[in-house]
């Protein structure tokens, strides 16, 4: 049975388990109805023979029979013997012996050649002389009768049971496997059309084909989620690396044409260097969107001062230009979870994103602060702003909102990662901008992290 696919072992083991089942219970049946017919046999016998005896009755030496006395009822012989053991009325069955010996009020059974029979005996007393043998016989035949009509019966309902058997176990075999063969048919659909949208969709149920199902669908989510950020990789690397790329296969170009001045060679060098470092960075930040994305990223929840954290980071902060002033509005003694590598890379990807579009004679201003169990992390510019149409898009992948603003540095990806990391605190990041004005973004997140 190895070679054989489950549902038909499935309908194999039903039909076998229901015909044990239904010879079990025949085998009960028979042998319990047998006792019964036997019991009712005896007391049938027993009440005959009694019944008999109060209508019967002696008088000068003869016997008399009332009118409720019965030979032969319902299959029960009665006979009477004298003291002596002679017949002296009824007719014994055919071929039934005559010299049995009497024992009084005792049930037995008897073997003859026509079968076998029932038989008790009662001693009447008619005075203290005369005395005769009462006895009732009943042929067993009835039981034997019962046992060869049920095995009949079995023998004939019982092929007729075990087809029934197996269409019901095959039936509910194949309502059983039907959802199995809809999620293997999708799951073929999904992998021979390479489309990692399609879904079982399979209802939510607590039964175990809905589970399975439903695991199907979460893992081809995540297949899904995993090829679009590979494609995505892809896609960003190839059109971001595109441009240093050719610039720094041009400057090879050129030198290797050769320059009259050395310092032309150093101009060279200093742009593929710096093209170079571009594409390092650029590289860096795909990677780590990559395993945010993905959930690669361990984030390490840790309770600490973050009051204390955010104003060592604006102390040290090498990238403002000391024509810009960095202003602090931080609620002291502020403790949260936080993981305190992405938090760093958070602030510091706001800071230099309010360096870059920020008036070079302007303010930077970091605040935080707590409200009702949240925190609050925000850093303003009063640079350029953004339009208004363009708010929307800041947090997009290479978004630029005007590039001829930036300083040839970052890769547009640096707000994309704010808003994984905030995401990853089980936050959200917004912003608040007017064009010509100024910018201000702000972070929120719980203090506890569940």
């Amino acid at each position: 049975m190895k070679n054989f696919s489950i549902k038909a072992k499935l309908t194999i083991w039903i039909t076998i388990l229901m015909s044990l089942f239904v010879f079990v219970v025949f085998l009960i049946m028979l042998s319990f109805m047998t006792k019964i017919i036997i019991q009712n046999t005896n007391d049938l016998l027993v009440k005959t023979v009694k019944n008999n005896l109060n209508n019967i009755s002696k008088e000068n030496g003869k016997l008399f029979f009332g009118k409720n006395f019965y030979f032969t009822y319902n299959g029960v012989c009665t006979v009477i013997y004298s003291d002596g053991g002679a017949l002296l009325a009824g007719r014994l069955p055919l071929n039934f012996p005559s010299d049995i010996d009497f024992e009084n009020g005792k049930l037995r059974e008897v073997t003859t050649d026509d079968g076998e029979y029932h038989i008790i005996d009662y001693l009447l007393h008619f005075n203290w002389s005369e005395r005769v043998w009462v006895r009732g016989i009943v042929q067993k035949q009835n039981v034997i009768d019962l046992s060869k009509d049920m095995k009949l019966l079995a023998i004939t309902f019982l092929p007729m049971i075990v087809i029934v058997a197996a269409i019901g176990a095959y039936t509910l075999a194949s309502l059983t496997f039907r959802p199995i063969d809809r999620i293997m048919n999708a799951v073929k659909a999904i992998g021979e059309g390479r489309d990692l949208s399609l879904r079982i969709g399979f209802p939510k149920r607590n039964d175990e084909i809905s589970r399975l199902a439903n695991a199907f669908d979460n893992m081809f989510e995540r297949l899904e989620k995993s090829f679009e950020t590979e494609k995505q990789f892809t896609s960003d690397a190839s059109h971001e690396l595109r441009t240093p790329t050719a610039v720094i296969m041009a400057q090879c170009e050129e030198a290797k044409q050769g320059y009259d001045d050395i310092k032309k060679y150093v101009m060279a060098i200093n742009v593929i260097h710096k093209q170079a470092s571009r594409i390092s960075q650029i590289i860096k930040q795909l990677l780590q969107m990559t395993r945010l994305e993905q959930g690669t990223q361990v984030v390490n929840f840790e309770n600490q001062d973050l009051s204390e954290f955010l104003e060592i980071i604006c102390i040290e902060q090498p990238e403002i230009p000391d024509t810009m002033k960095l202003i602090t509005d931080i609620q002291p003694n502020i403790t949260a979870d936080f993981d305190e590598l992405l938090m760093s890379r958070l602030i510091q990807n706001l800071l230099n994103n309010a360096i870059k579009y920020g008036k070079s004679d302007g303010y930077i201003k970091v605040k935080l602060f707590t409200k009702k169990e949240i925190v609050y992390i925000s850093v303003e510019d009063n640079g350029v702003g953004i339009p208004e149409d363009k708010i929307s898009g800041v947090w997009k992948r290479f978004y630029q909102v005007d590039g001829s603003r930036n300083s040839g540095n970052g890769a547009g990806l640096g707000l994309t990662i704010v808003k994984q990391i905030a995401y990853l605190h089980k936050g959200e990041a917004s912003v608040k901008s007017i064009y010509g004005e100024g910018s201000c973004f702000t972070i929120s997140f719980p203090k506890k992290q569940k």
